[in-house]
Order: C-alpha cells, then sequence, then structure tokens
C-alpha cells in the first residue's frame, strides 16, 4: 500500500472513530429510572422489577426501579412527566386513565403529557370475603348490600386505582349502595381485611390468590370478561351483572421529550420475554397476561378507557377528590 493510501485510510478512520464511539453511546448512557408511582410492596413491582433486571442486562446500564407515592400515583407520574434527562420512564396501572375521572385538577393530561412505551400486562381482579362472612357468593352480596344499602364495605388500595373502581362499576350497574374504605396501598388493604375491618375485598388476583389457596379468604367472583384459567369455579361477575368486565392493566409511560428511539429500543428488547419467560408463566398461574405490545396499543387502550370511567364516576355518584 502506497503512503499515500495509508494516509487517506488512516484519515478515514479518523472520521469514523467519532462515529463509532457515538453509536457506543447511544441511549442509555446513564442509568435509568423507573418510577412506580404507589405505595411499596403492590402488584406493580413484580413485573416492574423483572423489567428493569432484564433491561439492565440487555442494555448495559442499571435501570432503578424507585417508589413515589401520592395523590392516587399522581405525585409520581407528575415527576416523570417533568423529568428531561431522557432516562425516566414511568410504570403504572390503569389508574393513570382514571385519575383524570376522580380528580379533575390532577394537574396534568396523560394522553398529552405522557408518552406511550408499551403494555405490560393485564390481569383480572377480584371480589373476595373472609370464610365466616354473611355471604360466600355475589348474589348474596347483591342481596345483602339491597337489604342494608350502605352497611357492607369493601376495601380498596386507594381512592380512584383500579381495585375501586372496578367494585365501583359493579355496585353501579347492579343497583346497589356500597361504601368505599380506600387504603393507601395494597399491603394495608390485606391487613385491613384480614383483621375483619371490611366486608369485601377487591384486590388484583395475584395479590387475593394466596390467601384463598390457606383459607383466608373466599372468592366471590373474577372482574375479567370471561372465567379465569387458574380458578376456573369462580364466575365472571359479568354473569351476574353484565357490562362490568374490567382487567387490571400494566403500562410503561415515558415524558414527552424522550427520544423515540429509545422507545423502539425498549420494545424491542422486551419483545422476547411474551414467549416463555418467568414472567409470563407466573403472570399466567395468577390469571395475567404478559402483553409487551408497544406504544400503538397502549396508547389505544388510554383513550378508550378515560371516557368510560368518567361514565363510571357519574353513574356511581363518586364525587371528586
Amino acid at each position: 500500500m502506497s503512503i499515500a493510501r495509508r494516509s487517506a485510510l488512516a484519515a478515514a478512520l479518523a472520521i469514523a472513530a467519532p462515529a463509532v464511539r457515538a453509536q457506543s453511546r447511544a441511549w442509555p448512557n446513564r442509568p435509568v429510572r423507573i418510577i412506580i408511582p404507589y405505595a411499596p410492596g403492590g402488584p406493580v413491582e413484580i413485573p416492574g422489577r423483572f423489567i428493569a433486571e432484564h433491561l439492565s442486562a440487555r442494555l448495559g446500564q442499571p435501570f432503578i426501579v424507585e417508589t413515589r407515592p401520592g395523590a392516587g400515583g399522581a405525585v409520581g407520574t407528575k415527576q416523570v412527566i417533568a423529568a428531561t434527562d431522557q432516562h425516566t420512564l414511568a410504570m403504572v396501572t390503569g389508574a393513570v386513565a382514571i385519575q383524570p375521572a376522580v380528580q379533575p385538577d390532577i394537574g396534568y393530561d396523560p394522553v398529552t403529557e405522557l408518552l406511550p412505551v408499551s403494555m405490560v400486562s393485564a390481569a383480572s381482579m377480584g371480589f373476595m370475603v373472609r370464610p365466616n362472612a354473611a355471604f360466600r357468593d355475589l348474589q348474596g352480596l347483591i342481596a345483602a348490600a339491597k337489604a342494608a344499602p350502605g352497611r357492607v364495605t369493601y376495601g380498596s388500595s386507594g381512592n380512584g386505582t383500579t381495585t375501586h373502581m372496578a367494585a365501583a362499576l359493579f355496585g353501579a350497574r347492579a343497583g346497589i349502595t356500597w361504601q368505599h374504605v380506600p387504603y393507601r396501598g395494597g399491603g394495608q388493604l390485606i391487613s385491613g381485611f384480614l383483621a375483619g375491618d371490611v366486608d369485601v375485598m377487591s384486590g388484583d388476583l395475584a395479590t387475593l390468590l394466596p390467601h384463598v389457596q390457606e383459607g383466608r379468604g373466599v372468592l366471590l367472583g373474577v372482574t375479567s370478561p370471561e372465567r379465569v384459567p387458574a380458578v376456573p369455579d369462580v364466575p365472571s361477575i359479568t354473569e351476574i351483572v353484565p357490562g362490568t368486565g374490567i382487567t387490571i392493566w400494566f403500562a410503561l409511560f415515558a415524558p414527552r421529550n424522550f427520544p423515540e428511539d429509545a422507545v423502539a429500543r425498549i420494545v424491542t428488547e422486551l419483545a422476547p420475554l411474551r414467549s416463555g419467560s418467568a414472567l409470563g408463566e407466573r403472570m399466567a398461574a395468577t390469571g395475567g397476561q404478559l402483553l409487551l405490545t408497544g406504544p400503538t396499543e397502549l396508547s389505544e387502550q388510554l383513550r378508550r378507557e378515560m371516557p368510560l370511567w368518567r361514565q363510571v364516576v357519574a353513574e356511581a355518584g363518586i364525587r371528586p377528590e
């Protein structure tokens, strides 16, 4: 090779080197926070931490899960919306579609201020009573609530949560008046239920099933539109009151300034988990389904549910906070 050609090659490599280094510094180039805007110990942490571990291994930067509870998820969600580092995500439940109906002055619009990344999962919820309850099926619950309006109580993981609204939807369309008792997260809800402070617990099936299996609770019904294979003998609430089927879903969102190529990279790296992953198997065992569908489906889910929850708030007479 001539001196001239060697010089030309060296110059070309020198020009290419910064581009190669830039590619190696592609997103993420620093630790990524996944903010869960609910109390610690809730069901969203299980897939949240699994996904964080998976992405950390695949993308070469730590993905750190942080819980930031408050105002039904609004506190942590606002932190994500305000983030400017392009390395902050939110792992939320379907409550993100509910809060604007329950809290009209919540201070943000999830449709315009959050960037959909991916649906993560969907699962049934259920209504559970203690073994010594006065009723042990949905018909008995409805009869008791109609006989003494406002006397039957149900607990949820908080005002405006999906567990709250699933019960509110059922009550409104069953024509009953029952008393909502909100707790600050799933952990406090379970404690209150087991202590006898509420008659019925409205919770996600993954949380309820261990108590059912160990004899501390009895499932009256599941909230999904159809029965759940994990508990095939338990009816869907839609069998008793049509039009009340709803699931609890988890999803990843980002601030609007988040890079589009970063969204695409996250979706690509998560896709293999849909088939044969430990997370998928764990969710199936408790009536859930791992989705990881990407941003389009999440955007459609959000736009579809927000009008529904405004309607439920009106039907159930829920007063904005």
